[in-house]
């Protein structure tokens, strides 16, 4: 289906218009060439002179739709004409099930027994390898339900606390204890919190313990219910400031074929965009403000602007629905996105369902 824009000017186009840009795009995506007048009238399905083709690529630059890198060159389409591309002619296809087999295979493998942050960086490893460009996993702060906590004693006034979550991410703190407290106090401290925190986010976790604030009083003496508070208190500043973790595979990819002094300057702009950490949270907001996977070509993609690399980018969901991370691909903008887009989309569903 064509947004509104790209309509219009779909509906301002007449046939044999839209048969030479889509071969200009085609041939673009595929070789990152331009392509002249000549080749084009060789390529329609109706026969055309080259002067005749011209005058359509005149009709069509003037539009914004495509661009002569140098005089006497042929024609590449313009960012503008790549959105519209996307937009009006790209049929998205769906993955075979050969390909379904191998991705579900390879994300279910990596969360085998292993932690999400291994299963994450499989998951960017992959995409890299399927598609050719960087894969990219962006994974948002969540509050997973909680599955145990415990003390352990590392000096007279210092302990190491271990949160672990039951999406298997484990958590390490050290924090300063109250003067005096013995071993078994730690193991009492953890004990009262594991009956009562499993299977509760931290921010419940913290609800239920002020809800059962007189009977941690009756059950603990005042140095374990200091560690029970204090055990929570370590974390709970920390959730709404925590930085989303950025998983990149794959860059090598992007310096294949790259001669041109311009393009790797480039590329070294987009390397230094991924490294921008301030940035993340606007990469995850612009995979919530759609249902799926969107594609954003060159700069509309603030975050990679300087670059002018592509990004196919979708979201993955909790068991509420609720966002809590992104994944896609980065590339140049002559990605094949036909083949991506599902990719992309099967992807994201996938590792969704696994972390439920």
């Amino acid at each position: 289906m064509t947004k509104p824009v790209a309509d219009q000017t779909f509906q301002s186009l007449d046939a044999r218009s839209r048969d030479i840009f889509r071969l200009i795009v085609e041939s673009y995506l595929q070789h990152g060439e331009p392509v002249g007048s000549r080749n084009l009238s060789r390529l329609l399905p109706t026969q055309l002179s080259p002067a005749t083709v011209r005058n359509v690529m005149s009709d069509l630059e003037q539009l914004g739709l495509i661009y002569a890198p140098h005089i006497s060159a042929g024609r590449l389409p313009t960012q503008q004409g790549l959105r519209f591309f996307v937009d009006a002619f790209m049929e998205i296809g769906d993955l075979s099930e050969e390909e379904r087999r191998v991705i579900e295979a390879q994300i279910k493998a990596s969360g085998r027994g292993q932690s999400l942050d291994h299963m994450l960086t499989e998951a960017s490893q992959m995409l890299s390898g399927l598609s050719r460009g960087a894969g990219l996993v962006l994974a948002a702060k969540t509050e997973a339900p909680l599955k145990h906590i415990e003390f352990i004693q590392l000096e007279p006034q210092k302990a190491l606390a271990i949160l672990v979550s039951q999406n298997g991410e484990v958590e390490n703190r050290v924090i300063e204890v109250p003067p005096g407290v013995t071993t078994s106090q730690l193991i009492e401290a953890s004990n009262f919190l594991n009956a009562h925190i499993r299977g509760r986010t931290l921010a419940e976790a913290k609800t239920e313990m002020a809800r059962l604030k007189e009977e941690t009083r009756a059950a603990l003496d005042s140095l374990s219910q200091s560690l029970v508070e204090q055990g929570l208190a370590i974390w709970a500043g920390t959730e709404s400031d925590a930085p989303a973790r950025i998983i990149v595979r794959g860059r090598a990819n992007l310096l294949e074929n790259v001669t041109a002094q311009a393009d790797i300057e480039l590329l070294r702009h987009l390397f230094e965009d991924l490294e921008t950490k301030e940035a993340l949270i606007q990469l995850l907001g612009l995979a919530e403000e759609g249902p799926g996977v969107r594609i954003f070509i060159g700069s509309e993609n603030k975050l990679f602007s300087l670059s002018g690399s592509s990004l196919v980018v979708a979201p993955y969901r909790d068991q509420e629905s609720r966002v809590i991370g992104a994944l896609g691909i980065i590339g140049p903008t002559r990605l094949n996105y036909a083949r991506i887009v599902p990719m992309v989309d099967y992807t994201a569903q996938l590792v969704g369902r696994l972390l439920r």
